[in-house]
């Protein structure tokens, strides 16, 4: 049987509002000068947890000042371990009231949408056993570690990993295995890129360190 084909037992394709389009209701809609996490998981309904993988990964492939990976990062480890749980989205409160500017937000919608449109050009409904329930947690888990991954305070180091997250993201949000697949070996070339960057720095740092004793 072909990847493409679908057995009777595969759930059935459902006809869903597109991430973009849902991204740009919230941004337009949204009342207040502030937009909070937990505004966003109430928005985001059905696809809260995917939704928010992408929003706070996203960041991460924008140009953004030092320290951003590491604030957006602690979000990700949280959302990430509750999809391998398969619980429902919930998120502490030193988390869910961390809020920006309705103006960032839509700065960061605008960002995003064309990457969004291009993208969902390309994604559909497939393979779907890569996007049952099981692998869903099986995802979470490699975001989990996309995410500790993003975290390290190591430069150039949160691209890869952030990128990796968007596509795992996306791939759920749209139920297309295809990009699960994409996601993973972006997976894997996020950790040999962050790991060659990490031997790079040691190898520096204990250059220096020869140097500066042996001197």
């Amino acid at each position: 049987m072909s990847p493409e084909a679908t057995p009777p037992d595969a759930p059935k394709l459902v006809s869903r509002q597109r991430f973009s389009e849902l991204l740009q209701e919230v941004a337009a809609a949204h009342q207040g000068e502030r937009v909070s996490v937990a505004d966003l998981l109430t928005a985001m309904r059905g696809r809260a947890i995917a939704a928010l993988l992408f929003i706070f990964a996203f960041p991460n492939i924008l140009p953004t000042p030092p320290g951003v990976a590491a604030v957006l990062g602690l979000p990700l480890i949280y959302l990430s371990s509750q999809l391998m749980l398969a619980r429902q989205p919930w998120l502490p409160g030193f988390i869910a009231n961390r809020s920006m500017t309705v103006e960032t937000f839509r700065n960061i919608v605008a960002r995003a949408t064309p990457v969004l449109n291009r993208a969902e050009r390309m994604l559909r409904q497939r393979w779907w056993p890569l996007v049952s329930p099981g692998a869903e947690r099986l995802l979470g888990f490699v975001c989990l570690m996309l995410a500790v991954l993003l975290s390290l305070p190591i430069p150039l180091g949160n691209l890869l990993p952030a990128t990796a997250i968007c596509i795992i993201a996306l791939a759920l949000l749209e139920r297309d295995g295809l990009w699960v697949i994409l996601g993973l070996l972006s997976t894997a070339a996020a950790f040999v890129w962050v790991g060659g960057m990490a031997y790079a720095l040691f190898k520096s740092a204990l250059f220096v360190v020869m140097n500066a004793f042996g001197a």
